[in-house]
């Protein structure tokens, strides 16, 4: 191994470096960070973090005196500006060069905001990507406030659920007939309108932003139903997009993403990639998985082969999304689904298990933790119970594992 610039600052930079460390890498490793902060987990930004039951300390995967320890350089609020693959340089934003033997881009994905011509870059509209996005919308997050959400998708969703936990007046608008419908099926949306409905806050379907109002700071909102809005602050959650300008400036192939191959190397032979920016084989195609466990375990197989070992990757998707008092669980991809069964547990427990004609592809499970792991592991081995199996309640689930 020689020199491994990493690039980025989230969950797959920090499983990548950690993976190299503990293979016995302790020096020759630089990261570099746009942000101000050693590598943090993001998913509490929209969760335990801006409800206030995490504190700062607890987002950073480890304290920033470990990576001098163990050897790594950490070069910190400045950005990587571009890659030159012919020299394997790397330009950062105040001028230096890096050179390396290897490079892995981490740069993970930007939100979508909204265009400045309907109030988009007015003030206390926030988007939720990194720590300083969660720090900014904080002060607004004051009891009685009113707050609109743009978007009824995962991120949208959580937000809702923290503002109504802490005794806001939510509006959240979908354009979509349905919140979670480029995700879910409708029995989920369903399940998760009726909480967020339970829990005070206004849902409204079929229903876009038509523009926010303000002179200088947001204070409303004309919806495409006609309404008109009196808000305090807006956060958009109209999902992300992949960060590939450096690996398009560096002329590396991109499809949907970073397009990697099963090793996690791009086009180029000593450029890798690995998290939310990057594309990977996955059966007939190709998949880009925007989650916690994509990028530690797509990490882990590049660290593995920058190692020298011979590794491929092959994605066992799973998701999480913390509302209320609801854990959702996510296991497979439900692309291409053409029923979904509903099994219903003790508590309020329920699972939605996804079929594409007799196959099992993926389940959603609403604080049902026993049924998800079945799930997961039956459709990581390939065993398809038949459906009325699966939502019998007298139905062994473990016994379905030795099937």
């Amino acid at each position: 191994m020689g020199r491994i610039v990493v690039i980025g600052g989230g969950q797959a930079a920090a499983a990548l470096i950690a993976k190299l460390v503990a293979g016995g890498m302790t020096d020759g490793i630089t990261l570099i960070c746009a942000e101000p902060h050693a590598p943090y987990q993001r998913p509490p930004l929209s969760k335990a973090y801006l409800l206030g039951t995490m504190d700062r300390a607890r987002l950073f995967f480890k304290p920033e005196g470990w990576y001098a320890e163990h050897g790594v350089e950490l070069r910190l609020g400045c950005r990587a500006v571009g890659v030159d693959a012919a020299t394997r340089r790397v330009t950062l934003s105040h001028g230096d060069v890096l050179g390396y033997d290897d490079l892995v881009l981490t740069t993970g994905a930007w939100p979508r905001t909204l265009p400045a011509a309907i109030g988009g870059s007015l003030k206390n509209v926030f988007a939720v990507r990194d720590l300083a996005d969660a720090d900014a919308m904080a002060p607004a997050f004051a009891q009685g406030a009113r707050c609109l959400i743009v978007g009824g998708g995962y991120i949208g969703l959580e937000a809702a659920a923290v503002a109504a936990s802490r005794g806001l007046q939510v509006t959240l608008v979908e354009a979509s007939e349905r919140i979670l419908q480029r995700v879910a099926a409708p029995e989920t949306s369903a399940y998760f309108r009726d909480l967020h409905r339970g829990h005070g806050v206004d849902i409204r379907e079929s229903t876009g932003l038509v523009r926010l109002t303000g002179d200088d700071v947001v204070t409303g909102a004309v919806l495409s139903d006609g309404t008109a809005l009196d808000i305090d602050f807006a956060i958009v959650g109209v999902g992300i997009a992949p960060d590939t300008a450096l690996a398009g400036g560096a002329r590396l192939t991109l499809d949907n993403g970073i397009a990697c191959d099963a090793h996690g190397r791009t086009s180029d032979p000593h450029i890798w990639a690995a998290g939310d920016c990057a594309s990977t084989p996955w059966r007939n195609g190709r998949v880009r998985i925007e989650s916690v466990g994509n990028a530690i375990d797509q990490a882990e197989i590049v660290a593995q082969n920058l190692m020298g070992h011979d590794v491929t990757y092959t994605p066992t998707p799973w998701f999480w999304s913390d509302q209320y008092d609801v854990k959702l669980q996510i296991a497979g991809l439900n692309t291409g689904y053409t029923s979904v069964h509903v099994k219903r547990g003790e508590g309020g427990a329920q699972s939605h298990w996804y079929y594409r004609g007799d196959t099992l592809i993926a389940i959603d499970a609403m604080s049902d933790v026993r049924n998800y792991m079945v799930g997961k592991r039956l459709i990581e081995a390939g065993i398809s119970p038949a459906p009325a199996t699966v939502t019998d309640p007298a139905t062994d689930m473990k016994a379905l594992l030795r099937a």
